[in-house]
């Protein structure tokens, strides 16, 4: 007898979608939608994959380069499933019709990220369809968006600012230095076209979230700032996005050896010396952008691998 106790989420609740409104009300969200409708490429077609000249790397570089953009693929199809439970949290809680349009595209952006990277993967020798090691699925494997999403007692805009206004924005930051590092052309061409739809998933958290921040409350606001903490410390700092930051064991220090080697080759990645003041930079910013913008307090960080507070 399965003895595990469920919580009620926001699919136990009747539906109640009318009246239905499809007008602007988020005329920024509803631009960001249009762009994207606009702005749309394919994996297969629009990278010229004829610049990897993968036959210029060796053995130990391919298979290196192969793990990274494996894991990248990895993350990217987390997010595939996200945006759906997204969308049926703003139906349910009857936000503004802009997000749920501008997010029909997200979704298709999510799964070309995927695509895109397993393109890659596959070009450099073969994708890997899991970890090398399966103590690192806990640092990969998901940031509980999906749960947040279904959850009614996590507010929405918590979780906005959670994903979009932190994890996305360091993730950001990280594609722009990574464009600015990787030599071969493939590789760097494939981190723009992401970064071109990044910019837009970035700017739809802070467009939603400068509409509401304002309706909330003490408690409500504490709610967001509170969110925010937890994907940092829970999420980023154990090893989320970047592998040097997960907890030390071998599985994690075989992924960081396969960034260096990936880096090494020009293929894609970096390594923690190179990264680490981006990633320390990119919290300031967000620090500094939520105090500015929303009056949100964001604690200082500590890690092992950072030496002062950031």
């Amino acid at each position: 007898m399965n003895t595990a106790t469920s919580f009620p989420t926001i699919l136990d609740a009747p539906e109640a979608r009318f009246p239905l409104r499809l007008g602007i009300e988020n005329r920024r969200i509803r631009e960001l939608f249009h762009n994207a409708t606009r702005q749309q490429w394919n994996p297969a077609t629009d990278i010229d994959w004829s610049d990897l000249h993968s036959e210029r790397y060796d053995e130990a570089h391919l298979e290196a380069a192969r793990m990274y953009w494996s894991r990248r693929a990895w993350g990217e199809y987390g997010a595939i499933s996200e945006s759906p439970a997204l969308q049926i949290r703003f139906c349910s809680d009857r936000c503004v019709p802009d997000m749920a349009l501008f997010f029909t595209i997200r979704s298709q952006e999510e799964a070309r990220h995927a695509e895109v990277c397993y393109r890659m993967a596959e070009a450099l020798g073969g994708y890997f369809e899991e970890p090398a090691a399966t103590a690192y699925q806990g640092s990969v494997a998901t940031h509980g968006i999906r749960r947040m999403a279904l959850d009614p007692e996590i507010s929405l805009e918590g979780t906005i600012a959670a994903l979009v206004c932190a994890a996305e924005e360091i993730a950001f930051d990280v594609f722009k230095h990574l464009i600015e590092i990787t030599p071969n052309p493939v590789a760097r061409q494939v981190l723009r076209m992401i970064l071109r739809d990044e910019v837009r998933h970035c700017a739809f958290g802070w467009a939603y979230l400068e509409q509401r921040m304002p309706q909330l409350d003490e408690a409500q606001r504490e709610g967001v700032r509170a969110a925010v903490v937890t994907m940092i410390e829970k999420v980023e700092l154990n090893g989320y996005h970047s592998s040097w930051l997960a907890p030390d064991n071998a599985a994690s220090r075989h992924e960081v050896e396969v960034d260096r080697l990936t880096w090494e080759a020009g293929l894609g990645a970096t390594t923690e010396d190179l990264e680490k003041p981006v990633f320390v930079r990119s919290i300031a910013d967000i620090r500094r952008r939520m105090h500015d913008a929303w009056g949100l307090d964001i604690p200082m960080f500590t890690h092992r691998k950072i030496a002062a507070p950031f």
